[in-house]
C-alpha cells in the first residue's frame, strides 16, 4: 500500500471548497492537479500554480497542474477528491470513467445522501472494469470561501468528519490513505450511514421554500434564527421523523437532528426550533439572495428524492418529504424526481433492506441478490 505521505491527490472542481482544498494539499507537500470544466477559471493557476490560503491556515502552496483535461487531470493520481455540487456527480463519473486507473480511490466531498451509491452505478454502468473504490465524506471538512481565482479564505476546518467506502471492508484503507492530509476523517459504517445522517436534506429546502416570498422580495433576514419559525420547525421534525424510519429500517445508526445541534454546537432545546433558536453559531448567517440556491437545486435531487425513493421501494410512506419534493417542483418548474437520485440511478431497485445493506457492505450486487441478510442495528 502507497504511504499517506507519498499520496498523489486530483482535486476535481476549483469553486471554494475545490480551491481551498487543492491549495491545503499543495500547502502541505503533496502533489495535486486541479481540474476545471472551464479552462477560463484556472487559466491564471495554469500558468502561475501557486494558491494562497488565507484565514484558519496562512500560506501558500505549488499545485502540480491546474487543467480542464479529465484525463490529464487524473492520470497516475492515487486519490482523485471530488468537490463539485452532488448535481454534477453522475456526468462527472461517466466522464472519468474510460480513464480510471486500478487502484484509484474516488472521494466525495461530501456525498449527499446517496452520492458513493450512484458514482459506483455510473461506473459500472459505463463499462468500468477497472478496480477502483468510492467513497464519500458526510460533509465538507472546511468551512471556506474563493476570494480570487488563486485565493481561498479557510474560515474553519471541522475536528471530526465520518467518511464511508463502497465496499465498506475499504474504509479503513481510505482512512489510512487520507490520514497525513486529513486525519480528521473517522469510519462510518457504510455509506448509507454517511448518507442518511444528511442533515442538509432537513435544513435546507423546507426552510428555503417555506420563505420564498421574503426570498423573492430581497428581504434579507436570518436564516436559521428568523427563518425557521415554530411552525417550519415542527415541519422540520415530521421531515426528520421520516429520515430516521428509513434509517431504521437499514439498520443504520443515526441521531435525531436536535440531537445532532446539542452534539455538534451544544445548542439544547425541547423541540427543534428551540434548539435552533439556542444556537449561537447560527446567528448572523443570512438567508439565500434568491430561490436559484442549492439548498433547492441540489438538495432536493442529492438528499431528499433519494431517502423518499429508497423509502418507497422499502414501503415506508414520507409524506413530508413528499410535499417538500412537490413544493419544489412547483415553485421551480423543474422535476426533480426526474432528475434526482432514485434507487434505480443508486443501483438499488428491486432490493429489500437487507440485501441494500448488503450491497453497501460488499459492493457486489449479485451477492446481494442472492443472499438475506438479517438486518441488526448497528
Amino acid at each position: 500500500m502507497i504511504s499517506p505521505m507519498d499520496v498523489k491527490f486530483a482535486v476535481i472542481g476549483a469553486g471554494n471548497g475545490g480551491l481551498a482544498m487543492a491549495g491545503y494539499l499543495a500547502y502541505r507537500g503533496f502533489s495535486v492537479n486541479l481540474y476545471n470544466r472551464t479552462y477560463s477559471k484556472i487559466e491564471g493557476l495554469a500558468k502561475n500554480p501557486y494558491i494562497n490560503l488565507s484565514g484558519s491556515i496562512e500560506g501558500s502552496g505549488k499545485i502540480n497542474l491546474a487543467t480542464s483535461d479529465i484525463k490529464e487531470a487524473i492520470r497516475g493520481t492515487d486519490v482523485i477528491m471530488i468537490t463539485t455540487p452532488a448535481t454534477g456527480h453522475y456526468e462527472l463519473a461517466c466522464l472519468i470513467a474510460p480513464y480510471l486507473e486500478d487502484g484509484q480511490v474516488i472521494v466525495l466531498n461530501p456525498g449527499r445522501t446517496g452520492g458513493a451509491l450512484e458514482v459506483y452505478e455510473t461506473l459500472r454502468s459505463n463499462g468500468c472494469t477497472k478496480d477502483i473504490t468510492v467513497a464519500e465524506a458526510q460533509t465538507f471538512i472546511y468551512a471556506c470561501r474563493a476570494i480570487g481565482p488563486q485565493s481561498a479564505k479557510i474560515f474553519s476546518v471541522k475536528n471530526e468528519v465520518a467518511l464511508a467506502a463502497i465496499p465498506a471492508t475499504r474504509t479503513m484503507e481510505v482512512i489510512e490513505l487520507l490520514s497525513e492530509a486529513y486525519p480528521q476523517f473517522t469510519p462510518a459504517n457504510s455509506v448509507m450511514e454517511t448518507s442518511l445522517n444528511n442533515f442538509g436534506a432537513i435544513f435546507h429546502p423546507a426552510p428555503t421554500l417555506l420563505n420564498s416570498g421574503h426570498i423573492e422580495r430581497g428581504q434579507t433576514f436570518e436564516y436559521y434564527i428568523e427563518g425557521i419559525t415554530p411552525s417550519i420547525g415542527q415541519m422540520l421534525e415530521k421531515l426528520d421523523s421520516e429520515r430516521m424510519q428509513v434509517a431504521m429500517a437499514l439498520g443504520v445508526k443515526t441521531i435525531s437532528a436536535r440531537k445532532w445541534l446539542e452534539e455538534s454546537y451544544g445548542a439544547k432545546g425541547d423541540t427543534l426550533y428551540e434548539a435552533i433558536q439556542n444556537n449561537s453559531a447560527y446567528k448572523g448567517l443570512t438567508a439565500p439572495k434568491g430561490l436559484n440556491t442549492r439548498y433547492i437545486y441540489e438538495d432536493v435531487p442529492c438528499s431528499l428524492v433519494p431517502i423518499a425513493s429508497i423509502a418507497e421501494e422499502l414501503g415506508i410512506e414520507t409524506p413530508a418529504i413528499d410535499t417538500i419534493i412537490r413544493l419544489a417542483n412547483i415553485i421551480t418548474g423543474e422535476n426533480f424526481i426526474e432528475k434526482g437520485r432514485t434507487v434505480e440511478k443508486l443501483g438499488l431497485k428491486g432490493l429489500s433492506a437487507s440485501q441494500i445493506i448488503e450491497f453497501a457492505q460488499t459492493g457486489d450486487l449479485v451477492a446481494a441478490t442472492h443472499r438475506n441478510v438479517e438486518v441488526v442495528a448497528l
